[in-house]
Formats: C-alpha cells, structure tokens, sequence
C-alpha cells in the first residue's frame, strides 16, 4: 500500500493563533519527502478551517510529492482545481457544523453540470478523480457510473472503542466489490497504528490516506518518528 499523509491539522494549529506563514506546511512536506511518503493530501474546505489558498499554492510549488486535493464539489474549487493542478482530486461532502468529515459524498446528490464541469479539467490535465464514500455498495457502484477513477473507502467506524466484526466486514466487503468494478482503491479516516490491522485485504488497496492521528501522535514523538513508523505498518 501507499502511504498518504494529511498535513491539514498543522495549519489548524497555526490559524488557532491567526498566523497565515506557510513554513510549518512547508516543513512538514519536507519531513513527508524524506521519510518517503507516496502522496500529500490536504483538504481545502470552503470555510477555510485548515489550509489556506496561498497554503495550496506554496505546496504544490515545493512539494516533491504528488498533491491529493481534498475538495467539496462547487465552482470556486473548481476554478482552483484549473489554477493548480494537483495530481490527485478526492470529492469529499462539507457540513458547516461538523468537527471533522462524518461520511461519504452521496454522489447521487452532486450537481450533474458541476461534475461534467471537474471531469473536464481533470480530463485535460490527467487528474485522477476519486469519491469519498461509505462502505456501500450502491455508492461504490454510482461512483463507477459517474466516471470516477477511485474510490477512498470511509474507514472511520475502524477508529470507535470496540470495533464490531460487522463493521470490518463490510469494509473488507467494499473495498472487494470496487476492486472488483476495476476502480482504484483507496482507504481512509480515523485509521492509526492499532487499527490498520482491521484492513484485511491490504493487497486490493492502492493507498491508505492518514491525518489527524498523525498530527496528533507526533506531539508526543515526532512528526519524523510516526511516518517513519507508518512507513513500516504499511509496506
């Protein structure tokens, strides 16, 4: 599996003291790059609670690592998506009210004339397209319908307490039937050390996406120490 790292919850530190400099997301790339990270994810949200636009542009200017945009499906984001080009889109639903992302994008729901819209760009600028979704069958499969390339399977339910076996089914479930659809697979949100064992088909997942956890963890080690240990769970 390849490894995606998040740095979001890095500049959700900085804002929190109104500071809008880039070098912290500038270090982290650094650190992402040399511990051989696949991917830099970041998700600019609408409400601009983590990364910020120059944020974006300073990144995919330095970074050595393909760029993942995580990215709610509107006009705006659009015409970023055509300024920065990132290597990689994953369509993720926004809730104002929400403290982090609580599901998958219902791609039923998603503006038919915006997605022909983003499928273009990504099209002209050989920009692979994923869907954040839920374990679930019939989004999986309306992913395929719409034209997306990937699907990032919602693992959050991996990161409760007591994690039923139910739960892990169905993932392992889904993560079958997309790979099975020839989609591209792959996995996020809520994973950390302890429950990455919980992905039982590894080999069908083309990369796991980690964030929060990372942030989280390297306050009482190192940024450099937890990748570095991802790195090792996940090969």
């Amino acid at each position: 599996m390849k490894l995606g790292i998040n740095i979001d919850h890095i500049a959700t530190i900085r804002n929190a003291r109104g500071y809008s400099d880039s070098v912290s997301l500038i270090r982290a790339a650094k650190i992402c790059k040399k511990n051989k990270v696949d991917i830099l994810t970041v998700h600019l949200r609408e409400d601009r609670r983590h990364i910020k636009d120059n944020d974006l542009i300073v990144l995919k200017k330095i970074s050595k690592i393909p760029i993942n945009l995580e990215m709610a499906l509107t006009q705006e984001m659009i015409g970023i998506v055509r300024k920065i080009k990132p290597s990689y889109i994953c369509l993720v639903p926004e809730n104002r009210k929400e403290i982090t992302t609580e599901g998958g994008v219902n791609i039923k729901k998603l503006s038919k004339k915006l997605f022909k819209s983003l499928y273009d760009v990504c099209l002209k600028y050989n920009i692979s397209l994923s869907a954040f979704v839920d374990p679930n069958k019939k989004q999986i499969l309306m992913a395929k319908k719409y034209g997306f390339d990937t699907v990032e399977i919602h693992t959050g339910s991996l990161e409760d307490k007591k994690v039923s076996k139910k739960e892990i089914q169905k993932i392992t479930n889904s993560i079958q039937f997309a790979y099975n659809l020839n989609l591209i697979v792959n996995a996020g949100h809520g994973l950390n050390f302890n429950n990455i064992k919980y992905l039982k088909n590894k080999k069908l997942i083309n990369t796991i996406h980690i964030g929060h956890f990372v942030i989280f963890e390297s306050i009482f080690t190192s940024l450099d120490k937890v990748i570095a240990k991802l790195k090792r769970i996940t090969r």
